[in-house]
């Protein structure tokens, strides 16, 4: 347990090392450049310098006494028609005016007093005269234009008067000689004559001295420089503060200024920081340095695996370790920005500055940290792509996608419910609107009548139509296939409605083939149990009478030839039965090869050729004279043509005939079996492919039942088609094979 509280002391003071060693180069990367030069090249003075010039352009270089300034006072025609249409004209400014003053007016006279009644009347009949002559005459207009400027005028001076005193400060701290190139005026605050200059303004006594002209700058312009500080709101003052007026000279700041001077004061906060800043730097970049050693040597970061972590971040989505990755970065990296800005005035106090230093230290360890051990964590999966594809797919922003994606498989269902949500939100923020500004209340309720109304009888109606399909579809799972849901529309739910209906419809049809399958299943076990146990039990009966000691030799050949017919038909059904199961389960392997179908289909009739002549039917074979080739198992597709054929010969009608087509069509080939039926099939035809079916319902035939069985699950092997069609007491047989 020490060891490992070792440990991450250990790694919590390498982080703590590292942090303080980034802040260390940030700070000299953001404020070493800053820090290198003289404080009077920087922008602090720049600024404080130019605020001496803007300021001295405006109380000595380009002032005028008053009288002078109002003497440049001009009104223009321009300047009339504006004052004279500023509030609209003539009889709006007067309706304006009875306006304002006829209520107050019927108030005084209500409160019997007419005094103060008389003067608003009084008041009010002044102003409509004073607007009446401001459209009767240009002179009276002009006249009240030029009282304006006047005043703003005497305005202006008297903000010069009181700022007076902070120029004066200002000027205390700078030494200045200028020269008005043009008219040779002089101004300055020294004592001194012209070729004392050089001698007063040297580097020796001043910190800073800027020469008008010089290779780095021209002659001294006021124009550019305002007016900060002043207020004003008349073009003749800026045309008079802003004289572009061309001076020579120098502007310096002298060495013997007292501590309380602003600029000395800036100065010396100046070298604090730069003592304080590079402080921070070395200290940082030291320990940056020693943070790397123990990274090197001492394989800090390995002492601790961060395991402990590792099993709750690996619970994250990979897109919130990324989201969290990024943010614990950013914000590492504007809390280190912030440790280099702790305020450096701190220093003259020193526990608020440690406080301060510790609590930002301690914070930006934290995010750093953070920062690093994600950037571990996440690596070996970057380094992955499969884990990383892997991991993407439990990822919220792809589920959102996905989910995103779903809504609009069926983009007008998924375009409606956007719309449909967007009118929402719009009636909502039109209300909060209408809540701040109530006179937007009458378009708000026609817009809600003509759009809002309509859309919430529509969402009602669908939500209705939707309850009355989940009720629907409990009672189809409930086994209620009674009720017809209807179709309405076609809309999506009239979609749905419709697959639902569909759906019964099947479950219907699938009900009334699964009763089918246990009818004939009982069947097939009633006809196997008959079929097998006829033969069974003669075999049996003649064996048990072999048995017997008092029988005659005839007797005994009789029994045993009765035993063999028997045991032969047994074997045949059982090889049938077998035969077929195996065609049913597709467990059989085709021997597939090319082989001429009318070749095929006579050899068939050639092994029949004893049992056609025995009997009373007439075969007619039509087959075309050119071969017919197909890709076929040509044992088992003998056996399909063995099948049907011996079908025939036990249930065709006697004296009658039978006709074998074969011939080629769409590409396929098509062998057609006819014949009479001698036993009457009634309307069960689809039944004769089932097992053990047979068209003699009294089993008195010597079939097993299963050849239509076994011939159609052949031509199902070779992807054909067994058909059979019945016309009264005319059977026909089908077969289809592709070539």
């Amino acid at each position: 347990m020490d060891t490992k509280w070792k440990n991450s002391l250990r790694v919590v003071g390498w982080f703590v090392l590292l942090t303080f060693g980034l802040s260390g180069v940030l700070t000299a990367v953001s404020h070493g450049p800053y820090y290198m030069f003289n404080y009077f090249k920087t922008s602090e003075y720049e600024y404080e310098l130019e605020n001496f010039i803007g300021k001295l352009s405006i109380y000595e270089l380009n002032q005028l006494p008053i009288e002078e300034v109002k003497a440049l006072i001009k009104v223009s025609d321009e300047e009339i028609h504006e004052h004279r249409y500023r509030h609209g004209d003539l009889s709006e400014q007067i309706a304006s005016i009875q306006d304002q003053y006829e209520y107050r007016i019927e108030e005084a006279t209500a409160n019997d007093n007419q005094t103060v009644a008389d003067a608003l009347i009084a008041e009010r009949d002044k102003k409509i005269e004073d607007i009446s002559n401001n459209f009767s005459s240009d002179e009276y207009v002009r006249d009240k234009v030029y009282k304006e400027k006047e005043k703003i005028i005497d305005e202006y001076y008297q903000e010069l008067e009181r700022n007076q005193a902070e120029f004066n400060q200002l000027k205390s701290s700078f030494r200045y000689y200028l020269r008005d190139v043009e008219s040779g005026e002089v101004f300055t605050n020294v004592k001194l004559e012209q070729g004392e200059i050089n001698n007063l303004f040297n580097k020796r006594d001043m910190y800073d001295i800027r020469q008008y002209p010089s290779s780095s700058q021209g002659h001294l312009f006021t124009q550019h420089f305002g007016t900060p500080g002043v207020y004003y709101d008349v073009e003749i003052i800026d045309q008079v503060v802003n004289q572009n007026r061309q001076f020579e000279g120098k502007i310096a700041v002298p060495k013997s200024l007292q501590r309380n001077s602003f600029i000395i004061a800036s100065l010396e906060s100046y070298q604090k920081r730069k003592v304080y800043y590079a402080t921070l730097a070395i200290i940082g970049i030291l320990s940056l340095l020693a943070a790397f050693y123990l990274y090197k040597r001492k394989r800090i970061l390995q002492v601790n695996d961060f395991t402990w972590f590792k099993s709750y971040y690996d619970r994250l989505p990979i897109d919130v370790q990324i989201f969290f990755f990024g943010f614990f970065a950013l914000a590492a990296l504007f809390s280190v920005t912030q440790l280099t800005g702790l305020p450096y005035n701190l220093m003259n106090q020193l526990y608020p500055f440690l406080k301060g230093l510790v609590k930002h230290l301690f914070i930006t360890t934290i995010f750093v940290s953070g920062t690093i051990i994600q950037a571990i964590l996440l690596k070996d999966i970057v380094k992955r792509p499969s884990v990383f594809k892997e991991q993407w797919k439990d990822a919220l922003l792809y589920k959102g996608w996905i989910t995103i994606q779903e809504a609009f498989v069926n983009r007008r269902l998924g375009t409606k419910v956007l719309l449909l949500l967007g009118i929402v939100f719009g009636f909502g923020l039109a209300f909060a609107v209408v809540f701040f500004e109530p006179f937007l209340i009458v378009p708000y309720m026609l817009g809600f009548i003509v759009v809002g109304l309509p859309i919430m009888y529509i969402l009602f109606k669908r939500i209705g139509y939707l309850n009355r399909i989940i009720e629907h579809s409990e009672h189809l799972a409930n086994g209620r296939l009674d009720v017809e849901l209807p179709e309405k529309g076609r809309s999506v739910l009239a979609q749905l409605a419709r697959n639902i209906n569909t759906l019964k419809s099947g479950v219907k049809i699938s009900q009334k083939e699964q009763a089918k399958s246990e009818r004939l299943k009982t069947e097939l076990i009633s006809n196997v149990s008959h079929d097998l146990r006829t033969p069974l039990t003669s075999i049996i009966t003649y064996t048990e009478l072999l048995k017997s000691t008092d029988i005659t030799e005839e007797d005994r050949t009789s029994y045993i030839e009765i035993i063999d017919r028997k045991s032969k038909r047994l074997k045949v059904l059982i090889d049938d039965l077998f035969e077929a199961s195996k065609m049913a389960s597709g467990n059989i392997e085709l021997l597939k090869e090319k082989v001429d179908l009318v070749q095929l289909l006579q050899q068939a009739l050639a092994e029949y050729n004893e049992s056609i002549k025995e009997s009373s039917l007439q075969f007619r074979v039509q087959a075309p004279e050119t071969p017919i080739y197909a890709n076929v198992d040509g044992q088992k597709m003998w056996r399909v043509f063995e099948n049907l054929i011996g079908n025939i010969l036990l249930y065709s009608l006697d004296q009658t005939r039978v006709y074998i087509s074969a011939e080629v069509k769409n590409n396929a080939a098509l062998i057609t079996f006819k014949n009479v039926t001698k036993y009457e099939l009634g309307d069960s035809v689809d039944e004769l492919f089932e097992r053990f079916k047979r068209g003699d319902t009294s089993r008195h035939t010597e079939g097993s039942g299963l050849g239509l069985a076994i011939a159609k699950s052949i031509v199902d092997l070779h992807g054909g088609q067994l058909d059979i069609e019945v016309d009264g007491d005319l059977f026909k047989v089908i077969v289809a094979i592709e070539l």
